[in-house]
């Protein structure tokens, strides 16, 4: 069986990096082989460009330049981490990969890039690699936002840009994913996140389980 990559997707709040680690937990406890990493900053080049997008002011930069830093971030972390720990058998579980750039850039931003720019962007950086399995955890943009902001409160570095938006950004967010989920039903499952952790854990199980007949 090809070794498996998984991305999780979801708006802010979602609680990907806690299902993460328990799917961490759950693959060691089965043996396998696996690395956990993240969009942006998923290398040490790539944590300086995170800072760039993730902190600061909301309107510090347009479309366009989000997105090709996004993608600058995206190939420094396919050829420095994601195909190499692919190569080498490694399960490889990523907070955030391509879709995220979709719903934010061209969706959350009410399509002022287009898809055929994104799709270039990608071909170019990316070629046809595609995640196995994506994961993206749905919650209302109100309940996951006051989920970030109080997560935020106990944080050295606010990451906050995101949240900061005005709501209906967080909304057309929403709907981005959900179409993406529409356009890709055998890549991409939909999860409601708006459950207690352990819960949500067990159904994230039970699919990848189903996927990948562990």
């Amino acid at each position: 069986m090809k070794t498996p990559f998984i991305t999780f997707e979801g708006g802010e709040g979602s609680g990907k990096s806690t299902q993460i680690n328990l799917l961490g937990d759950y693959l060691q406890q089965k043996g396998i082989d696996f690395i956990t990493t993240k969009e942006p900053g998923g290398t040490p080049l790539g944590a300086e460009i995170r800072h760039l997008l993730v902190e600061g002011e909301e309107d510090k930069m347009d479309a366009y330049t989000e997105a090709l830093l996004f993608f600058a971030d995206r190939r420094l972390h396919l050829t420095q981490k994601i195909w190499p720990a692919l190569e080498n058998g490694k399960w490889v579980i990523s907070d955030r990969f391509a879709d995220s750039t979709v719903a934010y850039q061209y969706y959350a931003y009410n399509k002022r890039l287009s898809m055929h720019d994104i799709d270039m962007l990608y071909q170019f950086s990316v070629g046809d690699f595609k995640p196995d399995l994506t994961l993206i955890l749905d919650i209302d943009p109100a309940v996951g936002l006051d989920r970030s902001f109080k997560k935020a409160e106990t944080m050295t570095v606010k990451e906050t840009r995101n949240e900061n938006r005005v709501l209906i950004f967080h909304h057309n967010l929403r709907q981005g994913y959900l179409e993406i989920a529409r356009q890709e039903p055998e890549r991409c499952v939909v999860l409601n996140a708006d459950t207690d952790i352990e819960t949500l854990h067990h159904n994230i199980v039970r699919i990848i389980e189903q996927k990948f007949g562990i």
